[in-house]
């Protein structure tokens, strides 16, 4: 009876029962340190696009909010016309508010995961704003608990959806080298959420044409770049940028989304070229691999 239910170890079909009794599931992973760099490089697979046709857009609270109905009606109608032929995802940032209790939480000694933590109500407070008067054209606003599972339904469902731009982070943001500023904001935000979904453009609303090699409001000699690739803008390390500088190292480490463009939000008519794929703005690439 024995030798009859005995099976060779060449037998394939044979599934050892560890000594303990358990029974593991088998991955890749399962006898691996996740910090080993081969292990690391062995992950370099395909990522599935999500959303790859959505586009994510992040308007600035200081540059457009804030500057009240002349800057914001007029960026409104663009972006109803828009939605009549893209589906968009819009984010938000904070503006003068962000600003103001983050220099407050800085006084008070706050950590940078409590001021992070902070922006984020700001930049909601915007959200509704814009998603106010852009409900009439069936955009839909998404609280930021239900937005990572909830994106992609509200996006078949609607033309458009809008929301804070500021990664959810908060507490568990990461300490900058210098300062403690969050380096994380809206701009790094509506980034990751792109790269994440696999979205096909994405685009930065400011109040500048684009990059600039100085801050143009502050010198009127600044020259303008229209394109730049990541390396190329680590080596120029221009003082001033238009977009949270993290921004640079995330588009360095991107899968998916391999460039984002600038354009300026006080010119609404340059949206949909820029949704389209044409070159209004600045242009920031990902080095050619």
């Amino acid at each position: 009876m024995i030798g009859d239910l005995a099976m060779s170890s060449s037998d394939t079909s044979f599934t050892e029962i560890p000594a303990d009794g358990r029974h593991h599931v088998k991955s890749m992973l399962m006898r691996e340190s996740l910090l080993d760099k081969k292990v690391m490089s062995s992950t370099e697979t395909p990522v599935v696009r999500m959303l790859p046709f959505a586009h994510v857009i992040k308007v600035g609270g200081r540059s457009i909010i804030d500057n009240g109905r002349k800057a914001t009606y007029p960026l409104v109608d663009a972006l109803a016309a828009a939605l009549d032929k893209f589906k968009l995802v819009i984010g938000l940032g904070g503006g003068i508010r962000s600003r103001h209790v983050t220099s407050i939480g800085m006084d008070l000694g706050l950590p940078t995961g409590v001021l992070a933590q902070l922006r984020i109500i700001d930049a909601l407070g915007n959200a509704h704003l814009l998603g106010t008067l852009l409900a009439p054209y069936g955009v839909v606003a998404i609280p930021p608990e239900i937005l990572g599972h909830m994106l992609p339904f509200f996006i078949k469902s609607a033309p458009g959806v809008i929301c804070n731009g500021d990664p959810p982070f908060s507490i568990w943001e990461h300490p900058p080298r210098l300062g403690r500023i969050p380096p994380h904001r809206t701009d790094a935000g509506t980034f990751l959420l792109a790269e994440c979904y696999g979205c096909a453009t994405h685009t930065l609303i400011k109040d500048v044409d684009g990059l600039y090699d100085a801050d143009p409001n502050a010198n009127p000699n600044a020259n303008f770049i229209k394109e730049i690739t990541v390396s190329e803008l680590k080596e120029r390390n221009i003082s001033t940028l238009p977009f949270d500088r993290v921004l640079i190292d995330l588009l360095a480490c991107a899968r998916q989304v391999k460039c984002f463009q600038i354009i300026n939000g006080l010119k609404p008519h340059l949206l949909e070229p820029a949704l389209r794929g044409e070159h209004v703005g600045t242009i920031v690439r990902q080095d050619a691999s």
